[in-house]
């Protein structure tokens, strides 16, 4: 009787870790497929050949759609059964998107004129600099050189740092508040079905 039972529980924990093993191949499937979408928009975009108001367009829209992304990952995380995981799912779809936002507008910019950069940059150039202004590398092979470049590089900048601090940490912060909710929410149906 004593083994029925145990040999219950080793099931049921074997369930519970083939679901959160489900859920983990899902959750990595899913930032696989919004990150290659991202990458494939991207380059598919005719951003060399656009205008200095499309530019504009792409990095200001860009900037509001990165807003309510960040928004509906933070209300997902809260609502969520597995937080942490969904944080780090928000972070990893997050900050691609941001750093393509970027990419393309310095891509578009670059077309417009050779001396805002230099020189003319590819999709993948401009990729290139946006991910080394936001880790902050910035080997100087492509730098701004105009006024209007190097303004979008500070608000790059500026972007960066808001990125690394109030979204990476609203989105942790709302991973803690969806464990705790979790948690509260375990422990009070816990004690309902202890009455």
């Amino acid at each position: 009787m004593m083994s029925t039972g145990a040999d219950g529980l080793h099931h049921g924990h074997k369930g519970a870790q083939r679901r959160h093993f489900a859920r983990l191949v899902w959750t990595v499937l899913r930032v696989l497929v919004s990150v290659a979408t991202l990458v494939t928009l991207y380059y598919a975009g005719p951003l060399d050949r656009s205008s200095e108001g499309t530019a504009v367009a792409i990095l200001l829209s860009g900037l509001v759609g990165f807003i309510v992304l960040v928004a509906l990952q933070v209300r997902s995380i809260l609502r969520s059964r597995y937080p942490a995981l969904r944080a780090v799912e928000a972070l990893a779809v997050s900050i691609p998107f941001f750093l393509l936002l970027v990419a393309a507008a310095y891509v578009a910019m670059a077309a417009q004129s050779s001396s805002n950069f230099g020189r003319h940059l590819s999709h993948t150039a401009g990729l290139y600099f946006a991910v080394t202004v936001f880790t902050t590398v910035g080997f100087g092979d492509i730098t701004a050189k105009s006024g209007t470049a190097q303004l979008a590089v500070t608000v790059q900048m500026l972007m960066d740092l808001i990125v690394f601090g109030l979204v990476i940490k609203t989105i942790v912060d709302a991973a803690h508040r969806g464990r705790e909710r979790m948690r509260t929410t375990g422990d009070h149906q816990a004690g309902g079905g202890a009455r």
